[in-house]
């Protein structure tokens, strides 16, 4: 397994109060990694700190062998992408215009917009189905809309890897199913991808890479099919459950337990 992003001795937090203490991650370079665990456990906040928008306190993270905060932040944001949890577009921008905001980091003084980007924006806005959309104000859509137009210009920047900070949040099932296959279908064409989600089961589905947090620390990680069992998902969330196979896609389904179950 080789990885070009990772987390060394890391610890994170907001003021004096740490959230994540001295935690290692190595993220397999072409996988899907998915971070889970309950709410306030450090899912964010890692992911937050692998993007290098949270300095770390102690420890680094590594892009490529090199501390990620010793390359500019144009570099940085050539090689690494980041869908952020509660992203606010600016007032009056189209849709087109703010998927056009992830080809920045290609461009300079020497190189203004090309054919090249046209042709990203063109592809990202139809993968996410949001062609249609281009020319209307990104404050005048539903917020399903407004998370897949962002998820569009994260695409748009064209990274090798790519950060998803619950990236389903507003979505009806239909396009969240939608959205996972297309991050599926990103890392199979040479993606890798670092993804918290809230749902255990679409985690257990689409991850190549499970990540389990609890308490800013990693409780395991590994395949989902070899690590997600009712122990490990008692441990985590303190939710008594079966798991099962998944009878479609044959990987593990988490049944909670309610109090008529048990």
């Amino acid at each position: 397994m080789t990885t070009s992003l990772l987390a060394r001795d890391l610890t994170l937090g907001y003021g004096d109060a740490p959230i994540v203490s001295e935690l290692s991650l190595e993220v397999p370079d072409d996988s899907f990694t998915i971070i889970i665990g309950p709410n306030a456990c450090g899912k964010s906040t890692l992911l937050r700190g692998l993007a290098r928008l949270l300095r770390p306190t102690a420890g680094a993270v590594l892009l490529d062998g090199a501390d990620i905060r010793a390359s500019k932040p144009k570099d940085t944001a050539r090689r690494l992408g980041l869908l952020p949890q509660s992203a606010i577009a600016p007032d009056g921008i189209t849709v087109a215009d703010l998927v056009g905001r992830g080809r920045f980091p290609h461009q300079s003084a020497m190189r203004t917009w090309s054919s090249a980007d046209e042709a990203a924006v063109s592809e990202a806005m139809a993968a996410t189905g949001v062609t249609e959309l281009s020319r209307r104000l990104v404050d005048e859509l539903s917020g399903g809309q407004r998370q897949r137009v962002w998820v569009a210009m994260a695409l748009a920047q064209q990274t090798k890897h790519l950060l998803l900070d619950e990236p389903t949040t507003f979505l009806d099932i239909a396009h969240q199913i939608e959205l996972m296959e297309l991050f599926t279908d990103l890392h199979r064409s040479g993606t890798t991808l670092v993804a918290v989600l809230h749902d255990l089961n679409h985690a257990a589905r689409y991850a190549t890479h499970l990540v389990a947090m609890r308490d800013g620390a990693i409780v395991a990680q590994g395949d989902p099919q070899e690590i997600i069992t009712a122990d490990l998902v008692e441990a985590v969330y303190d939710l008594p459950c079966q798991v099962i196979t998944d009878p479609v896609s044959g990987t593990p389904l988490v049944l909670p337990l309610g109090r008529r179950s048990r």
